[in-house]
């Protein structure tokens, strides 16, 4: 072989070693990339679930709220706990401001 065949083929070699990279680092790049696109996905879900509890939970919260402070409770609490009644109407004084 000449000398000048052995640098025409290196010349040739080094475009295409160039370029296995760029492709290698590019596919390791979408792997990378799906790799964290799931691990964000997975993250989501479990917010989402996170979420629905919690929602649950406030709806549950608002329907205990709305017992206690429900009117007839707190007149039977008044009279059962604290002895109180409805007073007469003579015992009843308007204060005008």
């Amino acid at each position: 072989m000449s000398p000048g065949a052995t640098r025409g083929g290196a010349r040739q070699l080094l475009p295409a070693a160039v370029l296995a990279a760029v492709v290698t680092g590019s596919a390791l790049a979408v792997v990378d990339a799906r790799h964290e696109a799931r691990q964000l996905f997975i993250a989501l879900q479990e917010l989402n679930r996170d979420r629905d509890e919690l929602n649950i939970e406030w709806r549950q919260l608002q329907i205990e709220r709305s017992t206690w402070a429900a009117h007839a409770r707190v007149e039977q609490l008044a009279r059962e706990e604290l002895s109180m009644s409805v007073p007469a109407p003579a015992d009843i004084e308007i204060v005008k401001p």
